[in-house]
């Protein structure tokens, strides 16, 4: 289960709770009238999972392209493919 804080934390308890989601890579969920309302992550988990998102795009779309026999990709020309969307 995800950490859960009341909302007002955000403001009395920041350094410590952008400490938490640096140190555990997780998101916080901020409640608001016990209820969630936002989701707190540090700037480099989001990019990851962001990075994570576009690389699974990008390989559901070449498998969509293999099965549709529109593109095929040798060994040489994926690995090329996976590691300009690494740098990007």
């Amino acid at each position: 289960m995800h950490e859960k804080i009341p909302f007002v934390s955000l403001i009395n308890q920041y350094d410590e709770i952008s400490k938490e989601c640096k140190r555990t890579g997780e998101p916080i969920y901020l409640t608001k009238n016990g209820e969630d309302d936002l989701v707190v992550m540090s700037v480099d988990t989001f990019e990851k999972q962001q990075a994570i998102i576009k690389l699974e795009e990008r390989l559901l779309s070449i498998e969509l392209e293999q099965r549709n026999d529109t593109k095929s990709y040798s060994l040489e020309e994926l690995d090329d493919v996976l590691k300009n969307i690494v740098k990007e």
